[in-house]
């Protein structure tokens, strides 16, 4: 581990040893200390008075502290008369140095520009994806498909590796339920008039039809809900749609910056989301029916009327004034 090797080459020269390792896999760096597992168990390991070592090697500044939780984290390491090794550093942080407060600080920006950029990039190259071969993305598959082998990746080295692609198939079993669904919503049903009709016939609800990944709700019948996110998935009309809920970060105690923040996730505005050129999996409805029934929910929302202006041989007629 490269970490282990710069460690060994501040504390052997000196007489050190390793004695410890803390490392935080899988955890984002905008964490706090205190909500990241092996860091908050470090800090604890602070108080211990039989703690074997007296000094922390940092294996790389700009993923250990982001933005200013250095010049948090430090003071509680100097008062219980701990040293902190940092390899940007060259050597152990002083903090009489003005020149080694001053690159901490720079150190802690370039971490949050490092990531922004990260970011950045991987959003461009999904996005780009989509657009271009109607890549799935990953994530759970809408109610009405199931996520099938595509074959090989097409990056050689992934492939080489053993990645495969990822695609969407119908199943024809739910997906009969999603053509029912905008059926009736066509024709003129509410959205818990269509899911009490679904659970009245014991029509199997999404988390009761697939609990593997659904373990985050309950399997407790057909809701408003679950119809309005069906009949506002355009993914359903055979495109790859990818951004339509994003991350936001926002405070968790407003009153105290340094507890960091939370992920939470809203509805994206339609310029943060692409749609693939092309049909990118077999499509459950057609996209003027789609359509349609987008027409009709912002309608509806308005407390008006919409005009349909094109017939399936499911819903209205053309010209048919629907309230």
């Amino acid at each position: 581990m490269g970490y282990r090797v710069n460690a060994r080459k501040f504390v052997e020269p000196l007489g050190g040893r390793i004695v410890a390792e803390f490392f935080d896999i899988g955890q984002s760096r905008s964490v706090p200390w205190e909500r990241r597992t092996e860091a908050a168990r470090l800090l604890a390991e602070l108080k211990n008075p039989r703690r074997e070592w007296d000094a922390l090697v940092v294996g790389e500044g700009t993923r250990c502290w982001f933005g200013n939780q250095f010049s948090l984290i430090a003071p509680r390491f100097a008062a219980y008369a701990v040293d902190l090794w940092v390899p940007e550093l060259g050597g152990k942080f002083d903090a009489r140095n003005p020149s080694h407060k001053m690159l901490m600080s720079v150190l802690g920006g370039m971490s949050e520009s490092e990531r922004q950029h990260v970011q950045a990039r991987v959003r461009a190259a999904m996005d780009a994806q989509v657009v271009n071969e109607g890549r799935h993305q990953g994530g759970r598959a809408p109610y009405g498909y199931v996520v099938v082998d595509g074959g090989p990746h097409p990056n050689p080295r992934k492939a080489a590796e053993g990645f495969r692609l990822r695609v969407l198939e119908i199943d024809d079993q739910s997906a009969e339920v999603v053509r029912r669904i905008f059926a009736e919503y066509s024709q003129g049903s509410g959205d818990r008039a269509i899911a009490k009709g679904l659970n009245q016939d014991g029509v199997p609800c999404p988390s009761e039809r697939r609990p593997d990944q659904n373990r985050h709700r309950l399997a407790d019948g057909w809701q408003g809900s679950t119809i309005r996110s069906i009949l506002e998935n355009p993914r359903y009309t055979g495109y790859a749609i990818f951004g339509r809920w994003a991350k936001h970060e926002t405070l968790l105690n407003p009153d105290d910056v340094s507890a960091g923040h939370v992920v939470r996730f809203r509805r994206a505005t339609p310029d943060r989301v692409v749609r693939s050129r092309q049909p990118a999996h077999p499509e459950i409805v057609s996209v003027e029916v789609f359509t349609q029934a987008q027409l009709m929910r912002r309608s509806r929302a308005a407390g008006g009327c919409v005009v349909s202006r094109s017939w399936t041989g499911n819903g209205p007629r053309p010209g048919t004034r629907i309230c």
